[in-house]
């Protein structure tokens, strides 16, 4: 098995340098991965986490670069712009691929004209946290929605941003229902999460990783995540879908890219040392931390993705009637 690992990650470094007959004894120099978010947030943290590893496979250095701005938008727009060298990576939700298309009129990017996917690193659900504003016998979806039109003066709920997964999971869960919810949008989870357990507004939706601290101590309650299955961090909550809330099925992947016309052989050498990266304990870790799971992919595999999500979202974001202008 050691062997074995060792052959990868040969193959995979090789694979990176130029193609001249001495490179092949060589390691690249520095391999850059851009995050569009600050340090210390969830993408920034997958990004460190797994250049770490890739670094160490295929180059002396790998680093990240945060280039945090505009949701995402400033690191996306910098690799559009990167050489095709394989030198320089996104990591980034899927957000910026699948949903900013449907959100913003004028978009620095194509998400399919402008990148090569390299691979898909992890996956996160959704969850739907409420707090002590939310009386106790609230327990489910139905619950909750049964008390909001009893008390419509707490129809508002929490996100991380506006244009966010979260954003529409919650404005969804209104439209279906006829009830108007009213989104207050955060700048990030944490300010959001610290207003549901303080009892500022009922009920928050994000990714169910920024809420499993204070839901295990019992600072908040879930009531539902948004995977096909249960989460594996919190197994004994119900899905949206088991509770009869199909639409609000919803699992948010992180993935990296290369700038376009990237040659294929370097991102299939980006691939497999993604996946030796994903297969580190250190690293399994670390995403689980974060309530993340690793979801390794092949390039074609996180193209399908892309697009089976997009055509999915389109429609929904259409639906619920939100641009950036809005």
């Amino acid at each position: 098995m050691h062997t074995r690992r060792r052959l990868l990650a040969a193959s995979a470094a090789a694979a990176f340098l130029p193609f001249t007959p001495l490179a092949w004894a060589q390691k690249l120099k520095t391999v850059k991965v851009v995050v569009g978010f600050a340090p210390g947030g969830t993408t920034d943290l997958v990004g460190r986490r797994i250049a770490e590893r890739m670094g160490g496979d295929f180059a002396e250095t790998a680093i990240v670069d945060n280039r945090s701005g505009a949701s995402g938008q400033i690191a996306c727009i910098n690799v559009k712009n990167a050489p095709p060298d394989g030198q320089t990576l996104l990591c980034t939700p899927y957000s910026c691929m699948v949903i900013f298309p449907f959100v913003y009129k004028k978009l620095g990017y194509d998400p399919v004209a402008d990148f090569s996917p390299v691979g898909i690193a992890a996956t996160t659900t959704q969850a739907m946290a409420v707090g002590p504003l939310v009386p106790q016998s609230v327990k489910t979806v139905e619950d909750y929605l049964a008390w909001v039109r009893a008390n419509p003066q707490h129809n508002s709920y929490g996100s991380p941003a506006a244009g966010s997964t979260s954003h529409f999971l919650g404005a969804l869960l209104g439209l279906e229902n006829n009830l108007p919810l009213v989104q207050v949008p955060y700048r990030g989870a944490v300010p959001g999460i610290a207003d549901v357990v303080a009892g500022q507004i009922p009920v928050m939706f994000t990714t169910t990783g920024d809420l499993l601290p204070n839901y295990k101590a019992g600072k908040l309650r879930l009531l539902a995540t948004s995977g096909a299955q249960r989460s594996a961090f919190a197994p004994e909550v119900p899905t949206f879908a088991e509770q009869g809330f199909s639409t609000l099925v919803s699992e948010e992947w992180f993935g990296f890219y290369a700038p376009a016309n990237t040659p294929a052989s370097l991102i299939q050498s980006a691939n497999r040392a993604l996946r030796q990266a994903l297969q580190s304990a250190s690293v399994v870790e670390s995403l689980a931390g974060m309530g993340l799971l690793p979801t390794p992919s092949s390039p074609e595999e996180m193209a399908q993705s892309q697009r089976s999500q997009s055509e999915r979202w389109g429609p929904l974001v259409k639906k619920i009637g939100f641009t950036a202008d809005s």
